[in-house]
C-alpha cells in the first residue's frame, strides 16, 4: 500500500514453505545451466542488464510491464523513499551491473576468471583451483534501501543461482533486476523469487547451501556461528579524527554531513558515531546546524534527502527510544537547538524523523553507539589512544589522520570491515572493494591442485 494514502499499489501473492522446499530441491539443473556460460559472457549480460534496468520497460506481474519512472513511483509509494533517492539507488545498481568485471576482480583479488569457468587457473605463476561451496544462494532482503540488492548481484556472474525473498515493502527492485538479467540473456532458471512469510524465509535459509540475511542485532546473533550464513546487520559505522587533524575540524564538515545524511541515513554505511579527541561540543553544534537545513519535502521533490517511514509505528518507536536515552545522564540532543517543534513530523502524508545529533559524555551511554534508520549520529570526546578499545565491530571506519602509528593500528584492527584513510565519507563506496564480507570467498573455496601437463595438453607434471 501507499505510505501516504494506504491505497493499494500492488497485490503480491505469497509462496508457502512447502512450495519453496519443493523448488529448491530442483535447482541443481539451474546451476548446471549457468555453468555453461563463461564468466566473461555473464559479465557482458550484467552490463546489458544494467542498461535495461535503467532505461527499459520490463515485465512486472502477469502480462504487465513497468517503465523506469513507474518503477520509481511504485518504489517510493510503498517504501517512503523519495524519488531522488530512488533514482540514486537505481544508478548504484546500474553501476554494479556495468562494472561487474571490475567487481569480480576485487572480490577474487585479480584472479583470472578462467578459474570460475574451468575450476583452475594460473595466478602469479602458481596453479590455483576453486570449487563452489553451494548450488544456490538464498537471500532474505530488507525494505530499507534498494541499494542492498547490489550486494548479491555478483552471485550471478559467479554462476550460483539465487533464491530471493524480497522485503515486504520493497518487492520492486529485486524483481526488476531479475527481469533485466533475464531480458539481457541470463537463463531464467537462475532465479527464484518468493514473497513469503517468516516460515518461508526460514525455509530459504535452511534449504540453501549458502544464505544472506539482513536484520537487527538479534538476527545477526542467531547466525553468528553459522559459516553458511552471511548476516548483514547494523553497521555502526564511525568517523575517527586524529589529534593531528582535530584543530582543522571545520574542513571536514562536508565529510561528516554526507556520512550521516546520504541515502536518507538508511544505510549501514552511514556514520552513526563520530569520535574526536577534542572540540566535541563545537563539532556536534556545527553538524547539527548544517543538518537542520535538511527539511522534509514531498516524495516527488527532487531536493528531498529524507525518507518517510512505511510503518508509522516504527518511527514512533525510534523517537521514543531516543527520548528514553536522552533521559539518562550524559547526553544532549544538540539538534534541538535548531529544531522547531518535535523530532517526529508529518509531511505530505508521511511520518519522518528529522536529523538528530547527540553529544555524549562517554561511550557507555545508550545513544553513543546506536544506529537508527534515519540521519542520527552521536559525537563523543575521548583520548585517541582509547579509540580502538571502544569502537567495537564497525562496518566502515573513516579515519581522518596522517598519523602513521594510528593508521597502522587501524590497519591491524580486526573490528573494522572497511577502512577509509583520509576525509572520505563512510557512505562512499568503491565497488572494486567488497562491501561487507567477500562474496567470492563465501561462495567458493580454494582446493590444493596438482596438474599433469599431459592431462592439460602439455606432457610434463607440475605440482603445487
Amino acid at each position: 500500500t501507499d505510505v501516504r494514502s494506504s491505497a493499494t499499489v500492488a497485490r503480491v501473492s505469497q509462496a508457502n514453505a512447502g512450495l519453496i522446499r519443493r523448488d529448491v530441491g530442483r535447482l541443481d539443473a539451474a546451476h548446471a545451466t549457468l555453468r555453461r556460460l563463461s564468466a566473461a559472457e555473464l559479465c557482458d549480460i550484467c552490463r546489458r542488464a544494467g542498461e535495461l534496468f535503467m532505461k527499459a520497460a520490463l515485465p512486472v506481474g502477469e502480462g504487465e510491464s513497468q517503465t523506469p519512472q513507474q518503477y520509481i513511483e511504485a518504489l517510493s509509494a510503498t517504501s517512503g523513499l523519495p524519488y531522488a533517492l530512488c533514482g540514486r539507488n537505481m544508478a548504484k545498481i546500474n553501476t554494479v551491473l556495468a562494472e561487474m568485471a571490475t567487481i569480480l576482480g576485487g572480490l577474487t583479488r585479480g584472479l583470472d576468471l578462467e578459474a570460475i569457468d574451468t575450476g583452475h587457473a594460473q595466478h602469479h605463476g602458481i596453479p590455483v583451483s576453486f570449487y563452489p561451496t553451494t548450488q544456490t544462494l538464498g537471500i532474505v532482503l530488507p525494505s530499507n534501501s534498494p541499494g542492498v540488492n547490489s550486494i548479491w548481484l555478483p552471485t550471478v556472474a559467479l554462476k550460483i543461482p539465487v533464491v530471493v525473498k524480497p522485503g515486504r515493502e520493497e518487492p520492486w527492485t529485486p524483481y526488476r533486476v531479475i527481469q533485466a538479467l533475464i531480458t539481457a540473456g541470463c537463463p531464467s532458471e537462475a532465479f527464484s523469487f518468493y514473497p513469503t512469510d517468516h516460515e518461508g524465509a526460514d525455509t530459504i535459509m535452511a534449504t540453501s547451501g549458502r544464505a544472506i540475511i539482513f536484520g537487527d542485532d538479534a538476527t545477526c546473533a542467531r547466525f553468528a556461528n553459522d559459516p553458511t550464513v552471511q548476516a548483514h546487520g547494523t553497521g555502526r559505522s564511525k568517523i575517527l579524527v586524529g589529534p593531528d587533524m582535530i584543530d582543522r575540524w571545520p574542513e571536514w564538515m562536508d565529510v561528516l554531513f554526507h556520512s550521516v545524511v546520504d541515502n536518507g541515513g538508511r544505510s549501514c554505511i552511514n556514520a552513526s558515531c563520530i569520535m574526536v579527541p577534542a572540540h566535541a561540543n563545537l563539532i556536534a553544534d556545527a553538524l547539527a546546524k548544517k543538518l537542520a537545513q535538511v527539511k522534509t519535502r514531498s516524495l516527488e521533490d527532487e531536493g528531498a534527502l529524507l525518507a518517510g517511514f512505511a510503518n508509522p509505528k516504527f518511527a514512533q518507536f525510534i523517537d521514543d527510544a531516543i527520548e528514553h536515552g536522552l533521559a539518562a545522564d550524559g547526553a544532549e540532543d544538540v539538534s534541538a537547538r535548531y529544531r522547531v517543534g518535535p523530532r517526529k513530523v508529518r509531511c505530505d502524508g508521511c511520518d519522518y524523523l528529522l536529523p538528530t545529533v547527540v553529544c555524549c559524555s562517554n561511550f557507555e551511554h545508550p545513544l553513543a553507539n546506536t544506529e537508527f534508520l534515519f540521519p542520527f549520529c552521536s559525537v563523543l570526546e575521548l583520548p585517541a589512544d582509547q579509540f580502538l578499545g571502544k569502537i567495537g565491530p564497525s562496518l566502515v571506519v573513516t579515519a581522518i589522520t596522517d598519523d602513521a602509528q594510528m593508521i597502522d593500528q587501524l590497519m591491524c584492527c580486526p573490528l573494522i570491515d572497511r577502512l577509509n584513510v583520509g576525509p572520505i565519507p563512510t557512505s562512499h563506496v568503491e565497488w572494486s572493494q567488497p562491501h561487507e564480507g567477500n562474496l567470492f570467498d563465501f561462495l567458493y573455496k580454494r582446493r590444493a591442485i596438482q596438474l599433469h601437463r599431459k592431462s592439460c595438453g602439455a606432457g610434463e607434471r607440475v605440482s603445487r
